[in-house]
């Protein structure tokens, strides 16, 4: 099976079909891939997927993610060493771990830590951090109603909190090192100071834990890169 057989490639092609095909644009979701990407230094190709276009509702798109979201990825030498496509980024993050055998430990304890802060992440974090984001900077912010900002903001208040706790006597979210559990979420975090520009209405000076661990994050070189992986124009 070659990559011709994803109808993705027809909209996308790949340069090099050997290696790992990334279809994201830089929003906090594609760029938890990007970073992992880059961290583990799997050879890719990154292609962008506007979604100020609406490319993730073409019919190539959705052949390869039918809930027509970013990020996917098509591995050529999945398992068995045929091709696999895959969507959604938990699933992806760890996916490339075990690929790579990076950034999920071995260590039976530490490893379902990370990924209890991954699905933290993804059932928690990102969708309501999201919510907040429509309801505060985009097109949300019109509705006269104020209910759905302030649920929106104390629950992420809330998540910032418990997070802030847990970081309290930790450098990384999950047991001794960086792990994709840090991946999963500091693009999440950084995306409400950052784009949002929310840290009065979330009072993000307060989380001091929180504050010292993203900051970390973020200047790590990969970080660096992922954030405007594929670049936005």
């Amino acid at each position: 099976m070659s990559l011709d057989a994803f109808p993705i490639t027809r909209r996308w092609p790949a340069s090099d079909p050997s290696v790992l095909q990334l279809y994201s644009f830089p929003t906090p979701n594609g760029i938890k891939v990007s970073a992992m990407l880059e961290e583990t230094g799997l050879a890719y190709e990154a292609h962008r997927v506007s979604i100020m276009d609406d490319d993730q509702m073409t019919p190539e798109f959705l052949s390869l993610n039918p809930n027509n979201k970013i990020p996917a990825i098509i591995d050529p030498d999945g398992p068995g060493g045929k091709p696999m496509g895959l969507f959604e980024t938990g699933a992806i993050l760890i996916y490339l771990a075990e690929k790579t055998g990076l950034f999920l430990s071995e260590d039976p304890v530490e490893r379902y830590q990370a990924i209890q802060w991954v699905m933290w992440q993804m059932g928690g974090a990102g969708p309501m951090f999201g919510q907040f984001g429509f309801f505060f900077k985009m097109g949300g912010k019109a509705i006269e109603d104020t209910r759905p900002l302030e649920r929106y903001t104390n629950e992420s208040k809330r998540l910032l909190k418990v997070l802030d706790g847990h970081l309290a006597h930790r450098e990384h979210v999950a047991g001794t090192a960086y792990s994709i559990a840090d991946m999963a979420i500091w693009p999440w975090v950084n995306v409400l100071s950052g784009f949002y520009g929310a840290g009065e209405q979330l009072e993000l000076d307060t989380f001091q834990n929180v504050k010292r661990w993203l900051a970390a994050c973020t200047e790590r070189p990969a970080s660096k890169k992922a954030v405007n992986i594929p670049p936005r124009k």
